[in-house]
């Protein structure tokens, strides 16, 4: 063959090349859309029919806790509603760090979730090593209810008020302890800031969770210890320990007589709130369907009357409310470590 007629049959290849890969790159592709589009498919209908099966609740946290009481309240509404169970699994230690991980790294269909506070994506992560992205990793899906922190002192303690309570310890410096439910949790985080704000000297004794604590404040073997009002408003009025003041910025209407912090320590504040949380990457059709049926069993009367007997303000705060109510909580959390001294890990 001649060298033009080479020439000319090279460049019709050359010319057809391009055509070619087009038209494969073009198949590729349809069949990339068309399989993410059957997937997707397939995804929002598991999403629908979610769950048909029990579904594994973490609580980072020990029975008996703040946390647990609610995460039982919660797990037991979804399961009468939703019609399968819903089982608690109790993962306490480093301050929620290792429940958290867990969720974190568990297939997102819906089927491992957590009933977590918010302190473990705002606050854990300011005050040790995680090996969990909190903005990343977690997804919080709606918050159940938020309440106050309450001081309590053990009753055989020679003081009846906060104003005395003060008195007393900065007479006292070095002689009093305070118990902490769980290490970098808002119990610890509220307390430090207390000792803190307010000049005292005190040591921290650690439990693995405020039942322990509590029980402990009952046998008189520490003084102080802050809990959650679910955690302590039942011992309101009764013998067995004293109730000197509340953490959030005004008193609450559970207990009208016990004052806020604030109103010796300006500006001192406090507070947390739970809810449901998922490992990122859940489908948003489950996501949106245990916010939905949260929300819906917080309207109950009988469900409303349980926690306002606890001192928790129901909520239902879900997509862009929690997002901000996620990121004021952070921000409060920020400024409560600095206050603190707390160095970041």
């Amino acid at each position: 063959m001649s060298r033009p007629a080479l020439e000319a049959l090279h460049g019709f290849h050359v010319a057809i090349q391009p055509r070619r890969r087009s038209f494969w790159c073009t198949a590729i592709l349809g069949a990339v859309i068309a399989s993410s589009g059957i997937l997707a498919a397939v995804s929002q209908a598991a999403a629908d029919t979610w769950p048909t099966r029990a579904v594994t609740v973490v609580v980072p946290g020990a029975p008996g806790g703040n946390t647990d009481i609610m995460a039982r309240m919660a797990a037991d509404q979804l399961s009468a509603r939703i019609g399968q169970p819903f089982v608690i699994e109790n993962k306490p230690g480093a301050g929620g760090a290792i429940a958290t991980t867990q969720v974190a790294r568990a297939t997102p269909d819906g089927y491992t979730i957590m009933f977590g506070a918010a302190s473990q994506l705002a606050l854990v992560p300011l005050v040790q090593k995680v090996s969990y992205d909190a903005e990343k990793d977690i997804v919080p899906a709606v918050a159940f209810g938020s309440g106050a922190m309450l001081m309590a002192v053990k009753r055989d303690l020679p003081v009846n008020s906060l104003q005395e309570f003060l008195a007393y310890a900065k007479a006292n410096p070095g002689k009093l302890n305070y118990g902490v439910g769980g290490s970098m949790t808002v119990t610890q985080l509220t307390a430090v800031l207390f000792v803190k704000r307010a000049g005292l000297e005190m040591t921290q004794v650690n439990y693995r969770g405020g039942a322990q604590a509590i029980a402990d404040l009952l046998g008189g073997n520490i003084d102080m210890y802050f809990g959650n009002s679910s955690e302590l408003l039942p011992f309101l009025g009764t013998d067995r320990m004293k109730l000197l003041a509340v953490s959030t910025a005004e008193r609450i209407k559970q207990a009208p007589h016990v004052p806020a912090i604030a109103e010796a320590i300006p500006g001192f504040e406090m507070r947390s709130w739970q809810g449901f949380m998922v490992p990122a990457g859940t489908p948003q059709p489950v996501i949106d369907r245990i916010a939905a049926e949260t929300k819906e069993a917080l309207k109950s009367p009988e469900v409303r009357e349980r926690l306002s007997r606890q001192a928790i303000d129901p909520s239902g705060a879900a997509g862009a409310e929690l997002d901000t109510l996620l990121a004021r909580t952070r921000a409060l959390y920020q400024e409560a470590v600095t206050a603190a001294g707390i160095a970041r890990p």
